[in-house]
């Protein structure tokens, strides 16, 4: 599961009891990505709190797409598939259009916004010292305030701290996201 070992559910006492039962009662299923922070739960309660509070501050699809655009240049299988399966799950994309976002996202009818989005939360990824006066302008020009600019760049960020514990220790995606197009592997 992880390249570390873990707090088994059975054993889990404090902390890590309480994200494993958080994360039990909010998905279903304890995810594997709970466990791969079992040794460290303050550090995945403050990560929580701090997503949490960028996400309550955004429309949920666009915070969606920034976030699978980053995780797709990071090159994060978990974090893909599971943002992806939020799309889907949501109805704002069918899986035949999260295939083509996930590969293109130029190319995937989104509108003019969603992909300057994706291409901002992209950039930083890659490079954020690349991000330009003409990357934010191109958002304002677009109808984006100040606020919803930083917001990209915050779920963009955010989503570099998390994928890359996640990736670095391992963490397989769960079952669940099984029956997701393979093609939104694009790590390991």
């Amino acid at each position: 599961m992880t390249f570390i070992e873990t707090v088994p559910e059975a054993d889990a006492t404090g902390a890590t009891a309480e994200i494993y039962a958080g994360d039990r009662e909010l998905n279903g299923f304890l995810p594997n990505f709970t466990q791969a922070f079992s040794l460290r739960p303050e550090v995945y309660s403050a990560w929580r709190q701090l997503n949490g509070t960028i996400k309550s501050g955004m429309d949920l699809r666009r915070y969606e797409l920034a976030t699978i655009a980053a995780a797709a240049r990071l090159r994060s299988s978990y974090c893909t598939l599971a943002h992806g399966s939020v799309l889907v799950d949501t109805g704002f994309l069918s899986p035949d259009e999260l295939t083509a976002v996930v590969s293109d996202h130029h190319a995937a009818g989104l509108d003019e916004a969603e992909v300057a989005v994706m291409d901002l939360a992209a950039k930083i990824v890659e490079d954020a010292t690349s991000v330009e006066q003409a990357d934010v302008d191109r958002l304002r020009s677009l109808g984006l305030s100040d606020q919803e600019i930083m917001d990209v760049v915050l779920a963009a960020a955010v989503r570099c701290f998390f994928s890359k514990v996640i990736d670095a220790l391992g963490a397989e995606p769960d079952a669940k996201y099984a029956g997701l197009d393979p093609a939104l592997r694009v790590g390991r």
